[in-house]
């Protein structure tokens, strides 16, 4: 993120830096997706770009729904599953919330 880019607090009611918003999500294992919405387990999230699988040739196209994700230790990272595809671990900032 620039460092021109604020983010709006509605908890403050006041526009803040979005680096420091990221910081303070970072610091408190808060889980967001590329939106800045919250995630929990279970949700279901959509693909916002065509993503290739290390280790397979199959490419998970955007648009793609993934139903009952799990939320790992790194806020960055949730654990899914797809098309039987076992432990694939997908990236929050190329998922919005369904």
């Amino acid at each position: 993120m620039a460092d021109d880019d604020y983010v709006y607090d509605e908890a403050t009611g006041e526009w803040r830096p979005a680096a420091e918003v990221a910081a303070e999500a970072a610091a408190a294992g808060i889980v967001r997706d590329s939106a800045g919405t919250r995630l929990a387990d279970g949700d279901q999230v959509v693909v916002i770009k065509d993503l290739k699988v290390k280790g397979s040739s199959t490419v998970i196209k955007q648009g793609t729904v993934i139903r009952g994700i799990r939320l790992t230790d790194d806020p960055a990272e949730v654990d899914c599953r797809h098309d039987g595809i076992r432990g694939l671990v997908l990236r929050t900032e190329f998922l919005r919330k369904r």
